[in-house]
């Protein structure tokens, strides 16, 4: 009867959790759908239409092809070889869901299956986040973890419905990758060492963060076997991960042979050299023993680690070995990036987080964090140094960028569901307050117990321990205390869960759902209104110019214009040439004849800028307009300088009071023409700036033309003029089909001022 009872407990358990398991994977997916249900099923952002292209050329061709693939229609006139400098599983993957789904008698666009992507693998990365909780404490802090894995916004940030990057499937494969390395650190199997080798090489194949993974386990590794700890599960967990996880990555042809050629990688190639002189040496110790065997072994690995340093540092010297790369650099030096490779400082996802934001992306699980670490640091196992170093390690990284706030947020989750579980442990047991009888003082001895034969119960000869109990009648004002006081933190903490759950739901819908390509804004009185100028924009292009037209534009917009608009681009957001994308920035801070010529050496037919004045938004390329300027400088310091577009009293000015070349220059032009002209009394308000602008500030154009502009003045295209063109009235020759844009002033005048939530 007993044993029938815990069967059926087991089996409800299991269903429970089956069902948990379901709502989890319910709610991860339906968290990330407020973007296709706010707006539609479409890609976000910027590298995602990349990613799309190469996805969609993939389908349309065998895998060997696209690993071939020569994209002449991006980096002109340089192209790109694109299979050979990208990472492909994330296409690969989509690919292959594709292939399958219409094996079945499914045919699903692949726009559909890229846009859903990430909220599909968004379920599978909270079961990873609880079985890797699982192996640290128990079930109940590994369900924990896997639904606030599930919905934290620090996470869904870059899993949305539409955020077709590579960071989709990245942190799913960091999860699977950790979990059985933390089995196969415990158990020292084989088999899951090889199984996280495997997904290593699958997150070689898919990110390139795939190095924290690549220098996380040798650093547990290491610290390990300095605290004493080498066992021979450690040796084969680690050899087996490093020997097939490194060779299978070398199979990635942008890969290659960086894992033996690279700083990057040489921490686990120094590691798996150690780890077989710490297997030597506890071989020897087994077969010998003394004290100076002690004197012998530190000696030994001394000079062994010291010779390796110093081999690594020749090896780098004399090229044999890659130095560190300047994104290295970047994260253990903030200013490194700033006054080095200003491209990599541009970026908004590479400036250092604020405060706010760990919260912001986290909400109370950002103070339960340290919380959870202290908790492991007591009991201090194997696995626990594990989570150790990947906190103390991603708590910095996330300091210094904000994009990696994306790597922090799985192991906040994991030790805040630990913080919260053993705290329910405690406050949600009220069995012993609410008996009768109270233990007053416990005892344990140890009995051995014959074994007797009786009829109706048979026992086994063992040795148990057993607890001498002495009760006592507890007063009934104590006994209720520790109701009390159980009841309000349990509450407490549930209410926190509530609010935890709500916090997520605001961010991820209101924050985190919006695709840059459609931004939401607000009417004074307080209707919805879409800004949908960038697709207007991208449409005009793909519909009004010609097939090998070549578009010039900042390489933040690079992959929009070549995935919706189909146009060649000088550069995009690929940013492996730093020249190349200095010269787009050159030709924007030069004066208009200047760049004029610039951009005809380069074959340019048009010039796109985005202009946010008109409706205050910030991220327009006037703002970044000085990343443009540090960037050519770089390149070109006699002839771009930063300071020439400072005034006097070093104030970044784009009225009245700006400097000659900053109104001399392009991007100056381009942005502001006919911009006064909209405004009733001829003066413009840039609401983004909050300056005002005249005609006596903006000079005319004299060697482009106005071909298109966005209902809201948001994107701005502007075509070069015909050298034959140029000896002819220019007044003349810059005017534009004055029935359309006067229709667009017009509007713009009356249309109430939007308020853009950004």
């Amino acid at each position: 009867m007993k044993q029938s009872t815990l069967l059926a407990l087991e089996g409800f358990q299991t269903v429970l959790k089956a069902l948990i398991f379901i709502a989890i994977f319910g709610v991860a997916i339906s968290s990330r759908l407020f973007s296709v249900i706010r707006f539609e099923s479409i890609i976000h952002e910027f590298d995602p239409w990349f990613n799309f292209r190469a996805t969609k050329y993939l389908v349309s061709h065998s895998f060997y092809e696209f690993l071939n693939w020569f994209d002449d229609r991006t980096w002109y006139p340089l192209g790109r070889v694109t299979g050979g400098t990208l990472y492909p599983g994330l296409m690969t993957t989509s690919g292959a869901i594709w292939h399958i789904l219409r094996k079945i008698g499914l045919p699903i666009d692949i726009r559909n299956i890229c846009v859903l992507f990430a909220p599909a693998f968004s379920g599978f990365t909270a079961w990873a986040t609880y079985e890797f909780t699982k192996e640290l404490k128990d079930s109940s802090a590994g369900l924990l973890a896997a639904a606030f894995m599930a919905i934290a916004p620090g996470y869904i940030s870059r899993s949305v419905a539409g955020s077709y990057d590579n960071e989709a499937i990245a942190i799913t494969l960091l999860m699977v990758t950790f979990m059985f390395w933390i089995k196969a650190q415990k158990t020292g199997s084989i088999l899951y060492s090889m199984l996280a080798a495997l997904f290593y090489f699958y997150m070689v194949s898919a990110w390139g963060g795939y190095v924290f993974i690549t220098n996380l386990i040798p650093l547990h590794v290491f610290i390990l076997i300095l605290m004493g700890r080498y066992q021979s599960k450690l040796y084969s967990a680690y050899t087996t991960w490093y020997a097939i996880g490194t060779l299978a990555s070398m199979q990635i042809p942008f890969v290659g042979f960086l894992p033996i050629r690279s700083n990057d990688h040489m921490a686990a190639l120094g590691v798996f050299g150690l780890i077989q002189i710490v297997a030597l040496g506890d071989y020897i110790k087994s077969q010998v023993s003394g004290e100076r065997f002690k004197v012998v072994m530190f000696i030994s690995l001394g000079l062994i680690i010291s010779i390796g340093i110093s081999g690594l540092f020749f090896l780098t010297y004399m090229g044999y070995i890659a130095p560190w790369t300047g994104r290295f650099y970047s994260l253990w030096d903030t200013n490194y990036a700033k006054i080095h490779i200003p491209i990599i400082a541009s970026v908004s996802e590479h400036q250092p987080p604020a405060w706010p934001s760990f919260f912001f992306d986290n909400q109370f699980l950002i103070w339960l964090f340290p919380a959870g670490v202290f908790l492991l640091f007591l009991e201090l196992k194997d696995e626990h140094v594990f989570v150790l170093a990947y906190s103390v390690l991603c708590s910095y990284f996330a300091g210094v960028m904000i994009r990696l706030m994306l790597t922090l947020t799985p192991i906040i989750c994991v030790t805040g569901a630990i913080a919260i579980s053993k705290l329910f442990d405690i406050y949600l047991d009220f069995s012993v307050a609410l008996s009768t009888k109270s233990p007053k003082d416990v005892k344990s001895v140890k009995l051995d117990k014959e074994k007797k034969e009786t009829s109706d119960l048979e026992q086994e000869d063992d040795d148990y321990e057993a607890e001498l109990v002495v009760d006592y009648e507890p007063s009934s004002k104590a006994r209720w205390f520790d109701i009390t006081a159980k009841a309000v933190v349990s509450s407490t903490f549930l209410m926190y869960l509530f609010l935890f759950v709500y916090h997520c739901t605001y961010v991820t819908s209101n924050f985190y759902s919006s695709p840059s390509v459609v931004m939401p804004s607000q009417n004074p009185d307080g209707s919805v209104a879409l800004i949908d100028d960038f697709r207007e924009a991208y449409y005009w292009l793909r519909m009004n110019t010609a097939e090998d037209a070549k578009v010039a534009a900042w390489w933040d917009y690079g992959y929009q214009i070549g995935g919706m608009a189909d146009r060649t681009t000088l550069v995009d957001n690929n940013t492996w040439n730093n020249t190349h994308i200095a010269i787009v920035g050159k030709a924007m801070s030069s004066p208009e004849e200047k760049a004029y010529e610039i951009l005809k050496a380069h074959d340019v037919d048009y010039v796109l800028v985005v202009f946010g004045g008109a409706l205050g938004y910030s991220g327009d390329d006037l703002n970044k307009f000085l990343w443009m300027v540090r960037i050519s400088e770089g390149i070109w310091p006699d002839e771009v300088k930063e300071r020439n577009f400072f005034t006097g009293r070093g104030e970044y000015r784009v009225d009245a009071d700006a400097t000659k070349t900053m109104k001399d220059s392009l991007m100056y032009k381009l942005s502001y023409h006919d911009f006064p002209s909209i405004y009733p009394n001829g003066v413009g308000h840039d609401r983004t700036r909050n300056q005002k602008i005249t005609n006596n500030e903006v000079g005319p154009l004299d060697y482009f033309e106005e071909v298109f502009t966005s209902e809201i003045l948001l994107v701005r295209i502007y075509k070069l003029k015909s050298p034959d063109s140029l000896g002819r009235d220019h007044g003349e020759a810059a005017k534009f089909d004055r029935n359309l844009q006067s229709g667009v002033k017009k509007r713009l005048v009356k249309k109430p001022e939007l308020e853009l939530r950004v």
